[in-house]
Formats: C-alpha cells, sequence, structure tokens
C-alpha cells in the first residue's frame, strides 16, 4: 500500500468504514467486499464483525459500568506501579494526550490529561468506571490489546463507533510475571496530534508497569501469606485490619461474615436476599454498604460479583477448616459461639444454624471426651452433649462432676 497523508488515510478509511457499516446502523456483519482491500488492516475487519454482534454504530459514548472505580482501582496491583509512574505519564498526556488504565475486562480505572484533553474524552466517557470493552463499545485500541494480547494501535474510521472516528489510540497490554493480562495501557489523542512515537512510547511504559508489578510482588505473596483483615463472629463480633480494631456496623459485619463463608461470592440480588430476605430494600442501598465495607478494608471485594479478592481471617471459617481435617479438637475450640447471634439476616441465620449443627454431631461422633466437653461450655442445656460427655468419661475422672452438674442444670432448665 502507497503511503498516504493522514487526511488522505482517514478519507479512506470513513469510505470503507460505510461500506462495511451501511447508513451507520447496526448491520448483520461487515460486509464481505470492501472497494479497497489493503486500507482495511485484516484484524480491524475482524473486530468490526464481533463488534457488530452488540454494539450500535452510532452509540453516542462508552456505558458506564460502575461506580465503585476507585475502589476497584484501590484494590489493583496495578495502582502502585501506575502511582510510581504518574509523573511520566503526566508528561506524556501534557504533549496531547489522555493517558488511561483499565482492568483486564476493559473497565477503565484510572486516567490523566490536560483539561482540554480531558474534557474531550469525557464526551465520549473516556473515564472511570467506562467499559470500554470490544462487546461494548466495539473495536477500538484498549479492546484490542486486551482481546489479541499485544500492543496495537487504532485510527479515525477504524473504530466501530463513528463518533470515536476523530481519534487515534495506542494500547499495551499489561501482564503478571506468570502472563496473566491485569490490564492495558492507553494513549489517546485526536488525528491531527496522532505520532507513530507513540506506540513505541507505550509498549516502553506498560513494559516499565510490568516491571515494578515483578519487583513488587514478593512483599505481596509475604503480605498476602497472613491475612490483613480479620474477622471474629463467633460469640462476638470483631473486625481488624492490619492488627488494629476497626469499627464495623452490624450490616458490614454480616457482610464480611457472608462473603468469606462462600468464597465464590454473590451475585447483587443473592447478596440482598441473604442481608433483607423479602423487605423491599434497593439495590443503591446494598451497593453502599459493599462501598463502605470496601473502602474500610482497603479494597479486596469484587463489584461485579460480590466476593472477595484479597484474604481474610475468620473464625467461623476456621472451624469449617478444621472439621474438614477432622481435627475435631480444634474446631472445638475455635467455636466460641452462635454466629453474629444478634444478626437476623436470613443468610447468616442459615450459616449460624449450619456451623452449630457441624460443630455438634462432630462432637456426637467423637470418642473423645474433651470436644464434648469443651462444646458443653459454649452451647447451652444440651442434654444430649452433656450426656455424651459423661458416657465417655470414666467414673475416677476428674472431670466427671463437672460434666454432671452441668447436666443436672440443663435438666432442670428444660423441664
Amino acid at each position: 500500500m502507497l503511503r498516504q497523508t493522514p487526511n488522505g488515510r482517514r478519507c479512506e478509511l470513513k469510505r470503507e468504514w460505510k461500506d462495511a457499516v451501511p447508513d451507520g446502523g447496526v448491520s448483520g456483519g461487515v460486509a464481505a467486499v470492501f472497494s479497497n482491500r489493503e486500507a482495511v488492516r485484516p484484524e480491524i475487519a475482524d473486530s468490526w464483525e464481533r463488534s457488530l454482534r452488540s454494539v450500535d454504530p452510532s452509540r453516542g459514548c462508552a456505558p458506564t459500568h460502575t461506580e465503585c472505580a476507585a475502589d476497584l482501582w484501590n484494590a489493583s496491583p496495578l495502582r502502585r506501579p501506575i502511582d510510581e509512574l504518574a509523573d511520566d505519564l503526566q508528561q506524556i498526556a501534557d504533549a496531547g494526550f489522555v493517558v488511561g488504565v483499565t482492568d483486564e475486562w476493559g473497565t477503565l480505572l484510572w486516567i490523566c490529561g490536560g483539561r482540554v484533553m480531558r474534557r474531550r474524552a469525557e464526551r465520549v466517557n473516556f473515564a472511570p468506571g467506562a467499559r470500554w470493552s470490544e462487546s461494548a463499545v466495539g473495536t477500538n485500541a484498549l479492546a484490542l490489546a486486551l482481546h489479541n494480547r499485544r500492543p496495537t494501535a487504532v485510527f479515525s474510521s477504524e473504530h466501530l463507533v463513528d463518533t470515536l472516528h476523530d481519534w487515534v489510540c495506542y494500547s499495551s497490554p499489561i501482564r503478571s510475571p506468570h502472563g496473566k493480562t491485569l490490564g492495558a495501557l492507553d494513549f489517546s489523542t485526536t488525528c491531527k496530534l496522532a505520532n507513530p512515537l507513540a506506540m513505541a512510547t507505550v509498549r516502553a511504559m506498560a513494559a516499565l508497569v510490568e516491571t515494578r508489578v515483578r519487583e513488587l510482588q514478593p512483599a505481596s505473596i509475604a503480605r498476602d501469606s497472613v491475612a490483613k483483615v480479620a474477622l471474629r463472629c463467633l460469640s462476638r463480633t470483631e473486625v481488624t485490619v492490619d492488627d488494629a480494631p476497626v469499627q464495623v456496623s452490624p450490616r458490614q459485619a454480616e457482610i464480611l461474615a457472608l462473603l468469606t463463608l462462600r468464597p465464590d461470592g454473590y451475585t447483587p440480588a443473592e447478596l440482598s436476599l441473604a442481608l433483607y430476605g423479602d423487605r423491599p430494600v434497593s439495590m443503591s442501598t446494598l451497593k453502599s454498604e459493599v462501598s463502605r465495607l470496601r473502602r474500610m478494608m482497603g479494597g479486596g471485594i469484587a463489584a461485579h460479583r460480590y466476593m472477595l479478592t484479597a484474604p481474610v481471617g475468620c473464625d467461623a471459617v476456621e472451624v469449617l477448616r478444621r472439621l474438614s481435617a477432622g481435627d475435631t479438637v480444634a474446631a472445638a475450640k475455635q467455636y466460641r459461639g452462635p454466629l453474629l447471634p444478634h444478626s437476623e439476616a436470613p443468610g447468616v441465620v442459615d450459616w449460624r444454624h449450619r456451623l452449630e449443627v457441624a460443630i455438634r454431631e462432630a462432637a456426637l461422633q467423637s470418642n473423645d471426651p474433651d470436644v464434648a466437653m469443651i462444646l458443653g461450655e459454649r452451647i447451652d442445656d444440651d442434654l444430649e452433649l452433656h450426656e455424651h460427655a459423661l458416657n465417655l468419661l470414666g467414673p475416677n475422672d476428674s472431670r466427671t462432676p463437672l460434666v454432671a452438674g452441668r447436666l443436672s442444670v440443663s435438666r432442670r432448665n428444660m423441664a
């Protein structure tokens, strides 16, 4: 293909875009024949084909996907490396770019840029919380970098959406040391300011971010081996962050307990049902509760499906782990009483019952009198448990009178 001026290339791409997307509307797919096949790169044509299944090319801007972008950014493994490189990225932005970073799904989490470029970017919702995946806003450099896992530039009418045709974007995926895509770095500007050096620059900056991710990872692994956040929810409630007690509301304690007990998490509707039952509570109320808890924890809760993304120590989970390992004595020692005893949240009530039944049945099946004795201190007026302990103790065991006394009191209370 002969070299063209940027303006000439824009005009040719616009013609091909109009052929592929008749009348600027959603088609059944990209037209099979272009007037100039060489004008449209194969990866762009393929992306148009995929995008047209879900994206209207006449849409005005990217959709807002989440209102919790700040919380997601705080929890992102890219935040610290980007913070360290922020001055360098700002210098690039000062040259006429808006710089953005997404998560692995294409949700924009961080941007920087001058006032003029940011104002232009806001018109197409290039802003934290917006989804820039291919299925959300069609062909764009961020989406292709994530989809193809390699640096990509998208110029003018190579974008599927008409309102992006004045833009040129340069993006590179950012990977973990193990090859997982963590997100993408993007430099965007207007077609008039297009610069061929931008592609090399975004590659280099993405490589620097990956280096810092790798350098920071050992410290992260060491920190994660001991949970930063710990929840005590058996008999009483206590939450610590970095070993320091923090105040949480009863509702926040319920949310944290439910998330620790169910690692695969909850949809918003499921969590609402577990907390509020059939009560008419708005989804915005639930989002606010989760958002406050996420801020208190310094992140660690996913937004799309509510689940923990960072380790949380929990005494109730430890009881279940000990029971699964067959260590009934340790489980009985760890079980200090009912789960959040004052909570009436349906999901908590269910887990409270499951925990008590599990530990009680383990004690009744155990031939170790210590288990029944330990648990007998924590479950009131359980005749069967006290009788089981008494049967396991020999007549000369010094603990027999203690258990006999518990049994007598329980019988009197039950009369």
